[in-house]
C-alpha cells in the first residue's frame, strides 16, 4: 500500500471495544511528586531533565475526602504503538458516566477547578523559573529559550510488572501502588476534536491565523553528547532537496505537572522547558550535519517522509541518523498565546517503529514574558495563570470519548 503523508490522510476514529475493567479507587494525596518517574518513550529523542527539575501530578475532581468517586475507573487501553514499544497495555482513568450525568462530580469542586490547578502549579512554576534564570546566566555555547506549554491528551500509567490488574481487588490500589508506575501523556487526539478547535475554539478565544509550516526534522545522535539529541529542522527547496535552517538540541525540562481532570475526557500537562540552540558550531560539525541532511531522500512512501541510501545514515564516528519526522503545523496567535495544530509523522530508525498523530498544544508566552520582565513574585503572573487555565478548562479539555 502506498504511503500517504499525514496531512492527506483520512482518520479512522472508530470506537474500539472496551477492555474488561477492574475498578480502582485509589486513596492518595492530591499532589504526588514523581521526580524522574516520567516515561522515556518519545520517538527518536531523549527526555532530559534539569538537575533541579520538578515532576508532579495531581487530580482535579476528587471527593471532599480526597477519594475517587465510584464512577471513576482505572482501565487498560489498547494502543498499538505503545504496546509495540513497551510490550504492555497502559492504564488510564476513565469517567464511566455518560455526558450530561456529571452533576455529582461537579459538586465535588469547592472552588473553580482552574483556581485549584493554578494554586497547585504556581509554586512549582515560580521555583522552576528561578532555577532556570540561574542556569541561563551560566550557559556556554548553548543559547536557551524558556517555553511554557500546555498539552492535551490522556495521562497514562505504565511500567511496573508487579502490578497485575487481575489480582487487584476493589479499593486496594492506593498511593503506594501508583508510585510504582511511570506516566506519560498520549496526545494523539481524535479528528473531531481537532476540527472543533479550528472551527469553534479558534474564533472564540481570539487567536488569529499566523502561518502554516511543512517541516522535516532529522534527529541525530552525537557521541560527544550522550544525553542529547541533535534536531535538524529543514524545509524543502524547489529542487526537492532539503534546506537546513536550524540546529537544536532536545529540550531540557524544568517542570512537568500532569493534571488528571476527572470531569473531562482529556487531561492536561503543563511543562516549562528550555530549547537549546547551538550558537557557534564548528565548521567541521556543520559539514558533518549538512552531509547527513543532504543525503536524505524525500519519499512519500517512507515512514517519516525521508529515507537514506544504504550506508549514508552516519558520518564518521560522531553523528548518526536515529529518527525522521514530517510535521505540517498551523499556528494561531494572540498577544499572550500561540496555538499550534499539528499533523506529525514520526519514525525511529533504531527500533523501526513509527506513528502518525494529530496534536494540539498551547504556548503560554504571555506568562513567560511576565516572568522575565516583572519577576517571579509579580501578582500579575498569578492572574495570568488563572485566566489561561480557565480558558483551557472551558475550551480545550472536552472531546469525544476515546482510548476506552
Amino acid at each position: 500500500m502506498a504511503y500517504i503523508p499525514p496531512h492527506k490522510r483520512h482518520s479512522k476514529d472508530k470506537g474500539r471495544p472496551s477492555p474488561t475493567p477492574e475498578l480502582f479507587v485509589p486513596l492518595f494525596k492530591r499532589n504526588v511528586g514523581l521526580r524522574s518517574q516520567d516515561s522515556k518513550i518519545d520517538m527518536s529523542g531523549k527526555i532530559v531533565y534539569a538537575d533541579r527539575a520538578i515532576s508532579r501530578w495531581f487530580v482535579v475532581g476528587l471527593s471532599q475526602n480526597d477519594q475517587f468517586p465510584s464512577y471513576i475507573r482505572l482501565e487498560p487501553v489498547s494502543l498499538e504503538s505503545f504496546e509495540r514499544r513497551l510490550g504492555e497495555k497502559p492504564l488510564t482513568f476513565v469517567n464511566s458516566l455518560v455526558t450530561g450525568e456529571n452533576n455529582e462530580l461537579k459538586e465535588n469542586y469547592v472552588r473553580s477547578p482552574w483556581v485549584t490547578i493554578a494554586e497547585n502549579v504556581q509554586p512549582d512554576l515560580l521555583s522552576s523559573f528561578k532555577n532556570l534564570k540561574n542556569e541561563m546566566d551560566s550557559q556556554g555555547l548553548e543559547k536557551v529559550k524558556p517555553t511554557l506549554v500546555a498539552r492535551f491528551g490522556k495521562i497514562l500509567f505504565h511500567g511496573s510488572p508487579s502490578v497485575r490488574l487481575g489480582s487487584v481487588e476493589r479499593n486496594q490500589v492506593d498511593e503506594t501502588i501508583l508510585r510504582q508506575l511511570k506516566r506519560s501523556i498520549y496526545t494523539n487526539i481524535p479528528s473531531s476534536y481537532m476540527e472543533n478547535i479550528i472551527d469553534g475554539v479558534v474564533p472564540k478565544v481570539g487567536v488569529d491565523f499566523e502561518e502554516e509550516k511543512d517541516i522535516y526534522h532529522i534527529k541525530l545522535s552525537d557521541n560527544t553528547r550522550p544525553d542529547s539529541t541533535v534536531s535538524c529542522k529543514c524545509s524543502v527547496k524547489a529542487d526537492k532537496k532539503l534546506l537546513l535552517y536550524k540546529v537544536e538540541l532536545n529540550p531540557v525540562r524544568q517542570m512537568v505537572t500532569d493534571v488528571l481532570c476527572l470531569e473531562k475526557n482529556l487531561d492536561l500537562r503543563l511543562m516549562l522547558f528550555t530549547k537549546r540552540i547551538l550558537s557557534t558550531p564548528t565548521d567541521d560539525e556543520m559539514k558533518s550535519i549538512r552531509d547527513l541532511v543532504s543525503s536524505a531522500v524525500l519519499d512519500s512512501d517512507a515512514k517519516g517522509g525521508l529515507r537514506w541510501p544504504l550506508g549514508k545514515t552516519s558520518f564518521g564516528n560522531r553523528y548518526s541518523v536515529i529518527g525522521a519526522w514530517h510535521t505540517v503545523t498551523k499556528a494561531f496567535r494572540s498577544q499572550s498565546l500561540r496555538l499550534k495544530v499539528r499533523h506529525a509523522d514520526r519514525f525511529d530508525l533504531r527500533t523501526g517503529n513509527g506513528e502518525v498523530t494529530r496534536e494540539i498544544y498551547l504556548k503560554l508566552k504571555g506568562i513567560v514574558s511576565e516572568l522575565q520582565e516583572q519577576g517571579a513574585e509579580s501578582d500579575s503572573v498569578s492572574t495570568m495563570l488563572k485566566d489561561s487555565l480557565r480558558l483551557i478548562w472551558d475550551n480545550f479539555l472536552s472531546c469525544d470519548r476515546f482510548l476506552t
